[in-house]
């Protein structure tokens, strides 16, 4: 099967721990041995990522410039999408003993500059801070921020993908057999404009409605969105919670899940789900598992009971 497997923030960075490398490195490790098995079991890969908390950290950096020197979000997310990439590329070189090419690709992502979400900032980036910090650093750079559990951190516009304007690039690779990182972080957010030409544009887009439009438009098997998390549950959080094992996309939208938390990849794996594929939502180290049905949740267009 093509499998198109997106990594949430855990892979990278466990709340509370520290942005550091060494951090990074050791996550990313346990990831990769993950993936190793999927591609060990004889499946085409293709990598995703989350960049929140690392193009968060640039943008910060940035702020100790110049207003007018700093640079902008697509800038940011290019950055962190090499920087990622390499981590993952790496780490997966080690992990497949280095008999399998990988490359990662810095992806351009088309939005709608028309798209509502630039008059309402959603996206989490950056770190958490407590509400009076939150608020004084947005009065001095003029941010967006909300709560995000209980503490307070920067929101910026996140509008929906709509196309992929590298995916030749990406099916060269596919088909030369490489393992391919690509679209971290959601991509790079472009628009276009009335010549056909492309432009970056201020936003984050959502990693798993990028991955989610990767996997349709590269007509993958499989799309596995990987967190920290073994299962979608039903009343989560509380006493009657129950695992699902199966969904059609009617009973993923019907659960309702909150847009902070599993509402996103429900999403997401509906969409792709719609287009024939079967989507596959659980813990990254049970990624093969969730492949062979035995772990996780999967969504179908008409899932086996």
């Amino acid at each position: 099967m093509l499998v198109v497997a997106a990594l949430g923030g855990n892979a990278l960075l466990k709340r509370g721990e520290p942005l550091t490398a060494e951090a990074q490195r050791a996550n990313v490790a346990r990831a990769a041995e993950a993936l190793a098995g999927v591609v060990r079991a004889g499946h085409r890969l293709v990598v995703t990522h989350g960049n929140g908390p690392q193009v968060g950290l640039l943008a910060l950096q940035g702020a100790s410039y110049k207003p007018d020197e700093a640079y902008p979000l697509d800038v940011l997310g290019a950055e962190t999408e090499g920087m990622i990439g390499y981590m993952i590329e790496q780490a997966l070189e080690n992990a497949l003993d280095h008999d399998r090419p990988v490359a990662t690709l810095l992806t351009q992502v088309v939005v709608d500059r028309n798209d509502p979400a630039f008059g309402k900032p959603t996206k989490f980036v950056g770190p958490v801070y407590d509400r009076d910090e939150a608020e004084a650093r947005a009065r001095a750079a003029g941010w967006a921020i909300a709560v995000d559990g209980a503490r307070w951190r920067r929101v910026v516009a996140s509008p929906r993908p709509v196309d992929i304007p590298d995916l030749r690039v990406l099916n060269l690779l596919l088909n030369a057999g490489v393992i391919v990182v690509c679209v971290g972080g959601g991509g790079i957010p472009v628009i276009r404009r009335d010549d056909g030409s492309l432009i970056g544009i201020e936003a984050v887009i959502d990693k798993d409605a990028a991955s989610a439009l990767l996997a349709r438009q590269l007509g993958a098997d499989a799309l596995l969105l990987l967190t920290d998390v073994d299962a979608v549950y039903r009343d989560f959080g509380t006493e009657n919670a129950a695992r699902i094992a199966d969904l059609t996309p009617a009973e993923a939208d019907a659960l309702g899940a909150p847009a902070g938390s599993m509402g996103p990849k429900l999403a997401a794996g509906r969409d792709f789900a719609l287009t024939g594929g079967f989507t596959g939502i659980g813990r990254l180290e049970d990624a093969l598992a969730i492949l062979d049905g035995r772990a996780g949740t999967r969504i179908t267009s008409a899932p086996a009971r």
